[in-house]
């Protein structure tokens, strides 16, 4: 008997079937034959049999997913789904049946022998895994740029080396929290991997200039999190109650939500549907947008079409083949609801998230948000207050109707840069207070100038020249207009000078990246739509500036830690982790605020009551869970994953100082944004924000006529 009736799925794409379904079948059973990947003992067990290869059949998830290619490729895609597969379970039955942590690393660390980015291998393969690769990668890689090379590579090692991640879980029993499973999902199950051949089998690459943008990687992210989330409704029986799987998001929410095993399988389904959503909305507002502004050539948007409908042929298609194969359980699912059906199941969810009004919120009472990190507070603070109030009335921020000088000294930013960094000198206290100003006080006016009065024209033209104002050459060409760019201007001359050309670029695409999630907000706010959980969580991060007073942090230890490890895993969940819990922290503060007084949509306490239908109270419990998984998570990247890999990499005493000296760091940034919150009057009632009558003509140097409105 199933463990539960698999929920109605949203299938807007028909599948297709491609026509070299049988050459594919008889070709990829040669190859595995040829690997060795069948009847073949791997330390005493045989992974596949004939009978698994044929009842498993890839080569119809192949034809299905890839509807349109020659023959020739559909062999070549299907080969790369026997491997991945094979992979899959070969790593199952020698590594985590019975986990063997020092056997799976050493097996993981050979695997990049065997995928160069010059394509030139001359390693031996000592196993199935390794010789298929190695002609899996000849065979591929010589068709595409550089370019296409590097991405392909970094994400077959993601998908190799994050199984060490699924590892470690199982030998602690340890379940991730929500965030994090999506987060490592992506890595662990391939889907990035799936969109790159998405890209051979289409035969044209997305432009290398627009890959990174922010458009094509929702594209990709929501492909990835659709086709993890699915295959975890569909193989939640044979991977948790057969393999004692933990990394399965039916498994997750069933445990983090408490709730029964069939209301977590439809509440990941309402998340995959979430995701198609988000994706067709992506598709339709984003990109085209994308390819005007970057003037993509007929070669470059048909690459960008073509990989688009590549993608949700691969939706279609493999959801086809989990109806079909062996592998899974899917039992009572041939039944369809066709796509006008299909449409109308989800109907209710997308009126919902397209449908947000202001509230009178409940009472409620905020718990005490005791973190295990002692405050300490710069010893300049009080010098740091009035010069930063003077330099926001100098620069013209209480001259626009967005805020006087009472509010900047109740909102207090100083105090927050004396917690987050204690050992700031009196400069760099005033320059953090300034820059924590500067990007509220932008924030504030964003929403206000161009959300309000929907003048998007206004907020492109608004954003352009604040990136304007930001020159890596510091040659500054733009005569700043309004408080904005006056006061962006000054922080860029006196942040960036004494970074080197390389930390300024990279610092620069910080404080982009926070004015490009302001422009998603108001857009947002154009379409009156709440966010998709997982899109609002990950945007969050640059709405708040994070990444943008992190980087700052990661410029003073340039010298000792190597670049490379910046990008990690662990540093990065350390990262993340606090990010997240900080941006929850803000948005519980500030719910009734902005749901009440302002019908804002970006807070998680929101997206929580309108994705699960809850009421506000358990919507809250839900946000104090993440929160508490957060700094958990956190917690345990610092005391135990860090010396790990330390150890694991064998850094040195600059190296390990460094990074250690950067978690104490994060533990001040928590701690004293915590303190801020407690502290400031941003979020009493005289930190209501007011409401304009009309927006600014231009770029919002106007006066404006203000209304008042109840504060919060």
């Amino acid at each position: 008997m199933q463990p539960f009736q698999l929920p109605e799925f949203y299938t807007p794409h028909p599948a297709r079937l491609n026509p070299g379904l049988e050459r594919a079948r008889v070709h990829t059973r040669a190859w595995a034959h040829e690997m060795d990947m069948i009847d073949v003992p791997q330390h005493g067990t045989v992974i596949w049999t004939d009978h698994d290869l044929e009842s498993h059949d890839y080569a119809l998830l192949c034809a299905y997913t890839h509807p349109d290619c020659d023959g020739e490729t559909l062999d070549l895609i299907t080969d790369w789904y026997v491997w991945v597969f094979y992979f899959d379970d070969h790593f199952v039955e020698l590594y985590k049946r019975n986990p063997d942590i020092a056997g799976a690393q050493a097996y993981l660390d050979r695997l990049p022998l065997f995928m160069p980015v010059d394509g030139v291998i001359t390693a031996e393969p000592t196993n199935p895994v390794e010789k298929g690769l190695a002609d899996l990668w000849r065979r591929t890689v010589g068709k595409h740029s550089p370019d296409w090379r590097e991405r392909f590579a970094a994400n077959t090692r993601h998908l190799l080396d994050e199984s060490m991640w699924e590892l470690h879980n199982i030998s602690a029993k340890r379940l991730a929290n929500p965030i994090e499973y999506v987060e490592m999902r992506r890595k662990v199950g391939g889907a990035p991997w799936s969109a790159n051949l998405v890209e051979h089998a289409v035969g044209l690459e997305v432009p290398a200039r627009i890959a990174l943008s922010r458009p094509i990687g929702v594209l990709r992210d929501t492909f990835s999190d659709a086709v993890h989330l699915r295959n975890d409704l569909f193989s939640y029986e044979r991977e948790v109650l057969d393999e004692g799987e933990l990394s399965n998001g039916v498994l997750v929410f069933e445990k983090f939500l408490d709730l029964p095993t069939q209301a977590a399988a439809e509440a990941v389904n309402d998340l995959l549907t979430s995701r198609l959503h988000q994706f067709e909305h992506t598709a339709l507002t984003e990109v085209p947008i994308l390819l005007d502004e970057q003037a993509i050539d007929p070669i470059g948007r048909a690459a960008v079409l073509g990989y688009v409908k590549g993608l949700q042929d691969w939706q279609a298609g493999g959801h086809e083949w989990h109806l079909r194969s062996s592998r899974y359980m899917n039992s009572g699912q041939r039944s369809r609801l066709g796509v006008l059906g299909s449409y109308a199941k989800t109907m209710p969810q997308r009126l919902r998230q397209f449908s947000s009004t202001p509230k009178a919120v409940e009472p409620y009472t905020l718990p005490a948000f005791d973190v295990p990190f002692t405050l300490t507070l710069a010893p300049h603070l009080d010098q740091a207050r009035e010069q930063v109030v003077a330099w926001a009335v100098e620069h013209g921020m209480t001259g626009e109707g967005v805020w006087d000088e009472r509010k900047i000294r109740g909102f207090d930013f100083p105090l927050c840069s004396a917690g987050i960094d204690p050992d700031a000198t009196a400069q760099e206290l005033f320059l953090s207070g300034c820059w924590l100003t500067w990007g509220t006080y932008a924030d504030d006016a964003y929403p206000l100038w161009f959300g309000q009065t929907r003048n998007l024209l206004g907020l492109k033209a608004q954003t352009a020249r604040l990136k304007a104002c930001m020159p890596p050459d510091l040659v500054q060409t733009v005569v700043p207009a309004n408080a904005m760019e006056l006061s962006l201007a000054d922080l860029w001359q006196r942040t960036a000078a004494p970074m080197t050309p390389e930390f300024r670029a990279t610092f620069r695409e910080t404080v982009d990246a926070m004015l490009d999630a302001w422009v998603w907000e108001v857009v947002n706010m154009h379409f009156n739509r709440i966010p998709d959980p997982i899109d609002y969580v990950e945007m969050r991060r640059s709405t708040f500036g994070s990444e943008l007073t992190m980087s700052l942090s990661r410029f003073s230890h340039s010298a000792t830690v190597p670049a490379q490890l910046w990008g990690t895993r662990v540093v990065q969940t350390m990262e993340r982790s606090a990010m997240d819990y900080c941006t929850m922290l803000n948005d519980v503060f500030s719910y009734r605020k902005e749901i009440q007084h302002e019908g804002e949509v970006h807070n998680v306490v929101r997206v929580v009551e309108s994705f699960l239908g809850v009421p506000q109270k358990r919507a809250f419990e839900i946000a104090y869970a993440l929160m508490d998984a957060r700094l958990g998570q956190f917690v345990r990247a610092v005391e135990t994953d860090l010396p790990k890999m330390f150890d694991d990499l064998s850094l040195d005493a600059g190296a390990r100082a460094g990074l250690t000296r950067y978690a104490d760091e994060l533990k001040d940034w928590i701690a004293g944004i915590v303190h801020w919150h407690e502290e400031t009057s941003r979020y009493d009632d005289a930190g209501a924000l007011p409401v304009f009558s009309r927006g600014p003509s231009g770029l919002g140097t106007s006066a404006y006529r203000l209304t008042s409105r109840a504060s919060s």
